[in-house]
């Protein structure tokens, strides 16, 4: 459950970064500025997940990459149908 919010919450950065890069004029730039910050969600949430939740990395590198993947995927997609 805990993975599905957040992912959730990726997706909801993604939105404020897409409604931020619309207001100023460029969607594809919104959906770029998401990558970084995301990539820093996801690790404060490996970090949580291994320092306060007493999982291995090991056992959290699998859930990072999911949890980082999927909403920069869709990222990316983005970026590329409005970059062109």
């Amino acid at each position: 459950m805990h993975t599905a919010m957040v992912m959730l919450a990726g997706m909801a950065l993604l939105a404020a970064c897409l409604a931020a890069g619309h207001l100023a004029g460029n969607l594809a730039a919104g959906a770029l500025i998401f990558i970084p910050l995301w990539l820093l969600g996801a690790a404060l949430n490996l970090w949580v997940g291994v320092s306060r939740a007493g999982y291995s990395t090991r056992e959290e590198l699998p859930i990072f990459l999911l949890i980082f993947s999927l909403p920069t995927a869709i990222a990316a997609l983005l970026w590329w149908k409005f970059g062109h």
